[in-house]
Parts: structure tokens; C-alpha cells; sequence
């Protein structure tokens, strides 16, 4: 009887939990087992492993083997233990050297000839082998990738006949340099007139705020809204890892978080719960976990299903999805910037009689909105009335700066920021808050004022002072004047 052992990663959410490869190949009638709670994928590497073997030159035993995936509580999902059985099944047999795998976790997809392709979640399984300590053997392809990882040792292979004579040389490959080239993002240069709005984005994208558009169809909702991730700053190598290792893990192309670009995600309204946060079987991150350090884009905001919508008020809150089960719990970060687009009623033309005259009745236009829900709307930090510009003004063309411009204002705002103790502005509450306003009497008193007048909650007031203390960072102001929170005010205003 022979035995060996790999090491590998079951992932739970983006968490890649240590997995131990046992093979045991020993004398009885010849079969093959994979024991350790795998789900179709993991069962069906039985025929992948047992082909790729024969195709690499191999000899695949004619024995009783028995392949188990310790701890075998822990739920097993996905093709990525092809590899690591392979391994450990070559290992017991003496066809690998035995020492070239200690130290070493495996990840991979084997193909019937012998390849060995890329799987999703290769950077959490990177991520998981240096919190270990360990080298990490993989798909050749994803060495570009693996390499954002600090002090991870890889060993690439593009075959497993490859691995004959034991791990090839390890990765040497430069840490990722930033050779994507994102597609152009529209310019705000594009966009006549609509200030109001541009001064929107510009606050939302220094502080992280969410906003919300009103507005008639074809008044520019949606062409601002797209036009916020041009004034955002990069991502910083923290956080490019970060979003690239739920992207991975998604099985979505992680090449443009890792070369610094913040996501936008744009679902159509008819997307599921699920679909929207994550769930489904096994768990999977949704939009909100996928727009993680970037936005999330809501067009035609009460379109969506309500049971949808409200499912965001916590991750709203907690930067983090948690999608609980009767057989665990998985957690998505999801810290998104939500930029939401809506028309006033189901016609769109409530309010804009001087356009067109509104069909809808009072009730309609009252059922209408109140699928969005005032606790959602609570959680808005801007909210701002987009309105049709006249001909006149469409024909003079666009006008103001440039997104380039806005966003060098942002990284000012973002460094004079910086300079205050304590967190962002968009996670500040509490003392931190109030410290970090250092409001002036004056300005105390019309926070009162605008707190009565608006009948704001707990959740108003901080917004609030989040969006004055924002635009004083803009105006790169110490204190928090009355000018700063009657601005804010405003846009707090329009929620009503």
C-alpha cells in the first residue's frame, strides 16, 4: 500500500480554506474513488485525471485507489482538484518524486490530452499559499496574474507530462506590470450643460457617496451616470488585489482591477436577488460584490424588484455581503459607490408639464416610488433633479472641463483628506465624524435646522455632514462653514 499527499484550497466566498490531497493506491480490485463531499465536478475528475495521465506518457495503476479531500465536512466545489489528484496519485505511485510536492499547494483544470488550463480563483488560492508559507503549482497562463501576489513562489506548467521529473523552475515573471490597456471611458467634456449634475459626480467620487438621479427620459441621467468612473482616482495596489481576487474568484477577467481600474457594473433591471448580491448553490458573488472598490450603476431604479432592491441596504452599510445557509456562511466584500437613475413616475413626465403633460395619477405616481423604499433612500447621500436642456443650449455644444481635470481635483480632495486622522469620509461616523467637521457654531445650527426642517433620521444627519465634510475637502477647508453643509442640504433636500 502507497500513500502520498498534496495540498490545495477549497474557496469559501473569496476565503481559500486549506484542503489536504490524500491518495491511497493499494491492492484489491481496480477502481477509483473520490471521497470528501465534492460536488459533479469534482466526482467527474475521476475520467479527466484518469485520460490526462494516460496522454502524458503515464501509467495510470491498475489498483484499488481511493482519493480523499480532507477535512471532508468542508463542501468541495469546482475543477480545480484535477491537478492536485493527478499529483498525489503520481506521488503514491512513484512516478513523481515525493519531495518536489512538500511545501507546495496545486490548483487546476486537467484536459483529456494532458493540458493543464486555468480555473477560476487562482489569485485566493495565491493569496492562500503565502499566508501559508507554501508554493503554489498552476496553469502557466495564469502567471501574469499570480504574480500581483507579493512574495508568492509559482511554478507555471502548461502539460502535466511537464511535471515528470518534478516542479518546473519557479515563475519569473515581473511582478504585474501594468501592460492592459483599458478601453477609453466617456468624457465629461462630452456632456453639454448640466453642471449641477457634474458638480454631482464630482462630490460623489472624492467622498465614495452615493447618488440619485431624477429626471425625464433623455434628460442625461444615464451618459452622466457613465461617465463617473473617468474622475475616479486608480486603485491602489491594496485594492486592486483585493477587487481582482472577487473578480478571480467570479470567473470575470481580472486584468483591468489589477492594472488599476475601478469596476462598473451596469445590471439590467430585471436582474434576480441573487443575481443582484450573490446566492445560489453553491454561493456565488453578485453585482454588488463585483462592483467591490468601484460602481454600481442602477438604471431605471424603480424597475427593479423591490426584494432586490432591499437586499442592498446592508451592503450598503457593512461594505460586505453575507450569504448565510444551512450549510455555512460565504462573505463577499462589497464596498460600491451606488449611482442610481429613475424617472419621476412610470410616464417619466411628472413635474415637466412645460414638456409633456403627465398621465399618471397621484396613486400611480405614489405606488411608483415607493418600490424604491424609504429605507434605501435613506442610505443616498445626493440626490439631484436632472432636467432636458433647451435646443439652444444642445447646439452650442458641450462645455466645462474634462474628466481628467475633475479628477485631479478628486486626488487633491482625496490627499487633503489624508491629512485628517481616522478613516474615509464615506466609513466616518460618530465622534470621528464630528471631529473631523470641527463645526463652527454657525454651521452647528443650520445642521439643526436643516435636521428639523427635513425631518432627518440618525442616518440623514451623518449622510449629511458626510457630503458637507466632502465638499469642504474639495475646497481643501479645515472646518466645515455653513456654506459647506447648506450645499450638502440641498442635495439631501431632493430625497424628499
Amino acid at each position: 500500500m502507497t500513500q502520498a499527499v498534496i495540498g490545495t484550497f477549497a474557496l469559501s466566498g473569496v476565503e481559500p480554506l486549506a484542503v489536504e490531497v490524500q491518495a491511497d493506491v493499494g491492492a484489491g480490485l481496480p477502481s477509483f474513488a473520490v471521497v470528501g463531499l465534492g460536488d459533479t465536478a469534482v466526482m467527474e475528475s475521476r475520467d479527466r485525471v484518469r485520460a490526462a495521465l494516460r496522454a502524458s506518457g503515464f501509467d495510470f495503476p491498475s489498483a484499488r485507489i481511493v482519493v480523499n479531500l480532507a477535512p471532508a465536512p468542508v463542501r468541495k466545489h469546482g475543477t480545480g482538484f484535477d491537478l492536485p489528484i493527478a499529483l498525489s496519485i503520481l506521488a503514491a505511485t512513484g512516478q513523481v518524486p515525493r519531495t518536489a510536492l512538500e511545501g507546495v499547494r496545486a490548483v487546476g483544470e486537467l484536459a483529456l490530452d494532458g493540458r493543464v488550463r486555468a480555473v477560476p480563483g487562482a489569485l485566493a488560492h495565491a493569496v492562500g499559499a503565502v499566508a501559508r508559507g507554501e508554493a503554489l503549482v498552476g496553469a502557466i497562463e495564469c502567471e501574469s496574474a499570480v504574480a500581483a501576489v507579493p512574495s508568492l513562489v509559482y511554478h507555471g506548467t502548461a502539460t502535466l507530462a511537464a511535471l515528470r521529473l518534478g516542479l518546473p523552475p519557479a515563475s519569473t515573471c515581473q511582478r504585474h506590470a501594468r501592460v492592459y490597456q483599458p478601453p477609453p471611458t466617456p468624457d465629461l467634456s462630452d456632456v453639454a450643460g448640466q453642471e449641477g449634475g457634474k458638480r454631482v459626480l464630482e462630490i460623489s467620487a472624492a467622498g465614495g457617496l452615493n447618488v440619485l438621479f431624477v429626471g425625464p427620459p433623455g434628460a442625461g441621467k444615464t451618459m452622466l451616470a457613465r461617465r463617473l468612473p473617468g474622475i475616479l482616482p486608480p486603485l491602489d495596489p491594496a485594492e486592486a488585489l483585493e477587487t481582482a481576487i472577487v473578480h478571480s474568484v467570479a470567473g470575470v477577467d481580472e486584468r483591468p482591477a489589477l492594472a488599476g481600474v475601478r469596476p462598473f457594473r451596469a445590471p439590467h433591471h430585471t436582474a434576480s436577488t441573487a443575481g443582484l448580491v450573490g446566492g445560489g448553490v453553491p454561493p456565488r458573488a453578485g453585482e454588488a460584490s463585483l462592483a467591490h472598490n468601484g460602481v454600481l450603476f442602477l438604471d431605471e431604479l424603480a424597475e427593479f424588484g423591490p426584494a432586490a432592491l432591499q437586499a442592498l441596504r446592508q451592503p450598503l452599510e457593512d461594505g460586505a455581503v453575507r450569504i448565510v445557509r444551512a450549510e455555512g456562511r460565504v462573505t463577499y466584500p462589497s464596498r460600491f459607490t451606488l449611482v442610481a437613475a429613475m424617472n419621476p413616475c412610470p410616464c417619466g413626465f411628472a413635474g415637466v408639464a412645460a414638456l409633456k403633460d403627465c398621465t399618471c395619477t397621484d396613486a400611480i405616481i405614489a405606488r411608483y416610488q415607493a418600490r424604491i423604499g424609504g429605507p434605501l433612500l435613506d442610505r443616498i447621500d445626493l440626490s439631484y433633479r436632472i432636467d432636458r436642456l433647451e435646443p439652444e443650449r444642445l447646439l452650442q455644444g458641450p462645455s466645462g472641463p474634462d474628466s481628467a481635470t475633475i479628477r485631479e481635483r478628486v486626488v487633491q480632495a482625496g490627499e487633503f483628506a489624508r491629512t485628517r486622522p481616522g478613516p474615509p469620509v464615506r466609513l466616518l461616523s460618530g465622534a470621528e465624524l464630528l471631529a473631523a467637521c470641527r463645526l463652527p457654531p454657525a454651521a452647528r445650527r443650520t445642521v439643526m435646522a436643516c435636521a428639523k426642517l427635513y425631518e432627518l433620521s440618525g442616518r440623514g444627519v451623518t449622510r449629511l455632514l458626510r457630503v458637507a465634510r466632502t465638499i469642504a475637502d474639495l475646497d481643501r477647508s479645515v472646518r466645515v462653514t455653513v456654506e459647506h453643509v447648506r450645499e450638502a442640504a440641498t442635495y439631501r433636500a431632493s430625497i424628499r
